[in-house]
């Protein structure tokens, strides 16, 4: 498994562009072949900090995501707001252990 985790931080007052444009990207990615979590968060103690989370079942899956119509799409509305900063890590996740669950 791979899992990606992230942060982009916008100006406060981009913050409903991001999310729309984020809401966006959630619904497709989750359809894609491979995608076993996508999350895209507010931070609710931070304004303008949204963190983004990922679970894929292969490189084959992350390679392809990329080259999405909807990644594509995403991408260049960052660029049109305020303040931007990104950043984004993958880790490469040979097995999963549950810590806690309900």
């Amino acid at each position: 498994m791979i899992v990606v985790q992230g942060w982009v931080r916008v100006h406060e007052g981009d913050r409903d562009t991001l999310r729309d444009a984020a809401r966006a990207l959630v619904v497709e990615t989750r359809k894609e072949r491979g995608n076993l979590a996508y999350a895209f968060a507010e931070d609710f103690n931070d304004p303008g900090l949204f963190h983004i989370i990922e679970r894929w079942a292969d490189e084959e899956a992350v390679a392809g995501h990329m080259l999405t119509s909807h990644i594509a799409d995403f991408l260049p509305k960052l660029s049109t707001l305020r303040d931007v900063k990104l950043r984004i890590a993958r880790y490469d996740a040979p097995e999963e252990r549950v810590l806690m669950e309900f």
